[in-house]
């Protein structure tokens, strides 16, 4: 198991730190820091703040993802699909929550409402050019793969 140290500031006295589901989950749940419910109504997105800010070493990125459990059974996701923490910000980490369900949902302090997965990853030198290899696929885009 691979591990990294993330210096985590509490922002707020009753704030959570991430935890990890089980021995071998990807993601840590991060908790709703919040004085008073929020409502949520069908197509709204709302901030949800976690009373939380981090460090982590330059190289990594912190993704926010969706909980499965709260997207699928009570419509609640990140509303830009996954969030990207990168590593000089130092502010809150803030989940904007959209409801894609058709009930109102009630977010309350503690609540889970979204996991962080912290990744390597790599700076691209982007080249400008006048042509690219070919492939078999080619330019096959959307649904390309796998007919025949």
């Amino acid at each position: 198991m691979n591990y990294i140290d993330i210096k985590i500031k509490k922002l707020n006295e009753k704030a959570k730190m991430p935890t990890y589901g089980t021995e071998f989950s990807a993601g840590a749940d991060i908790y709703a820091c919040l004085n008073e419910d929020v409502l949520i109504n069908p197509g709204e997105t709302k901030f949800i703040s976690t009373g939380l800010s981090a460090e982590f070493p330059e190289g990594y990125a912190m993704l926010i993802f969706a909980r499965s459990g709260l997207s699928i059974k009570q419509g609640l996701a990140p509303a830009n699909k996954v969030g990207v923490v990168d590593s000089d910000y130092r502010g809150e980490i803030v989940v904007a929550l959209h409801n894609h369900g058709t009930e109102p949902r009630v977010v309350s302090d503690g609540d889970r409402v979204a996991q962080m997965i912290i990744t390597p990853y790599f700076k691209a030198n982007f080249e400008e050019v006048s042509t690219l290899s070919d492939t078999v696929r080619g330019a096959g885009g959307f649904g390309s793969t796998g007919k025949r």
